[in-house]
């Protein structure tokens, strides 16, 4: 099953129900109302749970019982970028989203379903999209039970098997909603190209200006792919060519300037139909 890339532009994706628990069995084992917290949150940060004791957690579930679980990938993006930067780029969101509206946010996943390729790149990490899924199955089982009601999945990685892997995920009562950032309209925004591609005029001007120190414009090569090729790469059936330096689009093009535009649109528009929608019950 393919899923347009389209389908998934910052939609809730209702995740597959997972049978009942049995009655009687406990939603939450562990629980302190506010005042009983042993520290106090600070009142605009990043709410990272794995930087938080779960008096803390439950307090914050109590109020807003959301959780933001960035998903990147260990791939290569172009002789010019590093091999993190869907990764950099969804926690960079992740941790924005959670200081501004004060949800929780979950440890990243570093690794996805990363595209074939003709050639190896050192470093490149991927796992199976059954993987991948699997381990989502079984880590928002855990915080279900402890109280999450609605989980909101960030992506930078437009690959149709990795995005199906998020999509089709189970859970019992709980929302899911999958967000690929990309899905954003940007196209206004850039000169070379009119839709994100990989390693190129859009990652690489997010990354100019989220972590300029990682990015080495000296050995960027444009390379580009035409409309159906883009098509059928990102469904998982073309690799990337033997030709390509890794990287798919212009990333000559990229600024700073044009990464800072880029990243407000991305957040703008992920805040407004995602984060001021109401909370889960």
């Amino acid at each position: 099953m393919a899923i347009a890339h389209a389908m998934l532009a910052i939609a809730a994706a209702a995740g597959t129900a997972r049978p009942e628990r049995p009655a009687g069995a406990c939603s939450r084992p562990f629980n302190r109302s506010t005042s009983e917290m042993a520290t106090e949150l600070p009142a605009v940060a990043p709410r990272r749970i794995k930087n938080m004791i779960p008096s803390q957690i439950t307090a914050v579930i109590d109020v807003d019982p959301r959780l933001i679980v960035p998903v990147g990938t260990c791939e290569q993006h172009g002789p010019h970028l590093p091999l993190g930067v869907d990764t950099f780029i969804v926690e960079r969101l992740a941790d924005d989203l959670s200081a501004e509206y004060g949800v929780l946010r979950a440890p990243t996943l570093e690794y996805g379903v990363n595209v074939d390729t003709e050639r190896g790149f050192a470093g490149n990490g991927s796992v199976r999209k059954k993987t991948l899924h699997k381990m989502l199955n079984d880590l928002l089982d855990s915080w279900e039970m402890t109280g999450v009601r609605e989980f909101i999945l960030l992506t930078a990685h437009g690959h149709d098997p990795h995005q199906e892997a998020l999509a089709t995920v189970i859970v019992t009562t709980a929302r899911v909603r999958v967000v690929d950032i990309f899905a954003v309209d940007v196209s206004d925004l850039l000169v070379g190209q009119t839709m994100p591609m990989h390693g190129d005029e859009v990652d690489t001007s997010i990354m100019l200006h989220l972590a300029p120190e990682l990015v080495h414009m000296e050995l960027a090569e444009d390379y580009m792919m035409s409309r159906e090729e883009l098509r059928r790469y990102r469904r998982g059936w073309l690799k990337v060519p033997k030709g390509s330096p890794g990287s798919i689009g212009r990333p000559l093009l990229a600024t700073a300037d044009k990464g800072r535009l880029l990243y407000e649109r991305i957040r703008g528009r992920i805040s407004e139909r995602i984060f001021l929608a109401p909370a889960a019950d």
